[in-house]
């Protein structure tokens, strides 16, 4: 029985691989991987390894997780080196604690390698302090993709949050956090495609989100908060008064 390696592959950019991964992956001798990952990433996988797609995207599984946990079983049974490869960091929304159970409950080997979530990864690329000393003391970060059974009065209570999975309810999020307390006037900002050449940034505000909710494409960050105030001035190099709406790509 071979040893299964549960690795994070960063926002994006291959640059931003620990060297942890980007030795694992040159040495794998199969790599089970998510659709969030990159073409570039992919290229360090050496001809010689066996890869195996199993991503889920927008509800669109080519694979259950039930699934999934087998495939990454039964591969650890043939090879003595398999990489299970997530995008960002494979146990904040990446069900990495479930592969892991999993496999530990058959007594598979299992080392996790952590990687730079999109919650950082894309907040930073934006020029968005998460936390900022005065403005922000708290951050929460929330599955977007279902909205039942959300305590909205503790979410509104914080000073940054991060949707992950929430560009498609985008609008019934803002609904929901001016409904509890937000103000309406506090900024938003999608970060699509982070660390990417493709990145693309766009502010509103919480009132704008819930009435005429911009385009966002996915997969996107979605952050709320003063903080974003900062990225929207390091962005453009205007004061902070610029008006939202606005959107501009990364200079790479």
């Amino acid at each position: 029985m071979g040893k299964v390696y549960l690795v994070g592959a960063g926002p994006g950019d291959p640059q931003l691989l620990t060297l942890r991964a980007y030795r694992l992956l040159q040495t794998a001798d199969a790599v089970l991987y998510d659709a969030l990952v990159s073409d570039e990433i992919l290229e360090l996988i050496p001809p010689s390894a066996e890869r195996i797609f199993v991503g889920k995207r927008c509800g669109n599984h080519y694979k259950t997780q039930d699934e999934i946990n087998r495939l990454i079983y039964r591969y650890s049974l043939l090879y003595p080196k398999v990489v299970r490869l997530k995008g960002g960091d494979p146990f904040l929304f990446g069900r990495g604690g479930e592969e892991l159970l999993f496999l530990a409950e058959r007594g598979v080997e299992v080392e996790v390698v952590p990687g730079i979530s999109s919650v950082f990864g894309a907040a930073a690329s934006a020029g968005i302090p998460l936390t900022l000393r005065g403005v922000s003391s708290s951050l929460l970060v929330v599955s977007g993709h279902r909205l039942e059974g959300i305590d909205w009065k503790t979410l509104a209570s914080a000073e940054t949050l991060v949707f992950l999975m929430g560009i498609g309810n985008r609008r019934e999020i803002a609904r929901r956090l001016i409904g509890a307390g937000r103000s309406p006037d506090e900024g938003v900002a999608f970060v699509e495609n982070a660390t990417t050449p493709l990145e693309r940034r766009v502010y509103a505000t919480l009132k704008e989100v819930a009435e005429n909710p911009p385009e966002v494409g996915t997969p996107a960050l979605f952050i709320v908060g003063s903080v974003v105030d900062v990225g929207i001035k390091t962005s453009f190099g205007k004061p902070l008064n610029l008006p939202t709406g606005g959107e501009m790509k990364r200079d790479i």
